[in-house]
């Protein structure tokens, strides 16, 4: 028998690989506003503001999109900023991607877990949709935390668990060990609008 784990990261897995079977997410009108929220990784650190995969990610899609990313943030002080940070936003759709320096200061993945999953329910609760981003343990192989695709499956949440092991593991899209470049950047804007589409929030 399958453990829940492992039946959780294959139907992430299938739902990010097979366009019809992304969870649907609620079609985004021209006004709508998207919360992209995270640490550093969202912020843009190692590229200019306008190179920051928020900034690229509204010209793609044509919405506005408000980059609240805070370098050196931990998921549990990222939990705590949420409420605050939907509420001055007020988005329709929330992008996740949060726990990296959870693992680079080597703190409890359960807890990060727990706090990523809490994050998730503070937005769906204010009504609020939700895409994940998996991001990546330390280690040359920079696969994602499996607890990113458990949450994904449990709260069928449009999931991007691949993007970030692209772009870290390709030192021509990075500008140090553990940011991007604007080419990095570019790159998880688009596999962000292209999941978007498939989940029918844009055309």
């Amino acid at each position: 028998m399958l453990t829940r784990t492992v039946a959780s990261c294959l139907l992430a897995v299938a739902l990010a690989g097979c366009g019809e079977r992304v969870p649907p997410l609620t079609a985004l009108d021209a006004d709508a506003v998207v919360l992209a929220f995270g640490d550093s990784l969202t912020f843009g650190t190692g590229a200019a503001t306008r190179e920051s995969y928020p900034a690229v990610l509204e010209q793609l899609i044509g919405r506005k999109v408000v980059s609240a990313g805070v370098p050196g943030e931990t998921s549990a002080q990222g939990l705590a900023r949420l409420p605050e940070a939907i509420e001055q936003a007020q988005p329709r759709l929330l992008i996740l991607c949060h726990g990296g320096n959870d693992f680079l200061r080597k703190l409890p993945e359960s807890d990060a877990a727990a706090n990523v999953r809490a994050m998730v329910k503070v937005a769906k609760d204010k009504g609020v949709e939700v895409v994940l981003v998996g991001v990546p343990k330390l280690g040359l192989t920079a696969v994602p935390a499996g607890f990113y695709a458990d949450i994904a499956a449990e709260f069928r949440l449009p999931y991007d668990g691949a993007i970030l092991k692209t772009v870290l593991t390709d030192n021509a899209l990075k500008s140090d060990w553990v940011h991007p470049n604007a080419g990095g950047y570019a790159r998880i804007a688009q596999s962000l609008a292209d999941l978007l589409k498939k989940a029918k929030a844009i055309r």
